[in-house]
């Protein structure tokens, strides 16, 4: 029971980082992030890829160097 508290409070810290980082709603994804756990991975990658589509546009060819 432990092991499970302590993985989802450190999974809680991780995605609020990286949301304030990405920019999204930090508090959503760190409460999320507390009650699903780590199984909020996926849904966080694809949120984060629709915000970045959003904010470039989804017609602007990237080459990445």
């Amino acid at each position: 029971m432990f092991v499970l508290i302590s993985i989802s409070l450190l999974s809680s810290v991780f995605f609020y980082v990286e949301a304030v980082k990405w920019g999204m709603n930090a508090k959503y994804w760190a409460v999320l992030a507390l009650v699903i756990g780590p199984f909020v991975f996926p849904m966080f990658g694809i949120a984060r890829h629709i915000h970045w589509r959003r904010a470039v546009g989804f017609n602007n060819l990237m080459v990445e160097a």
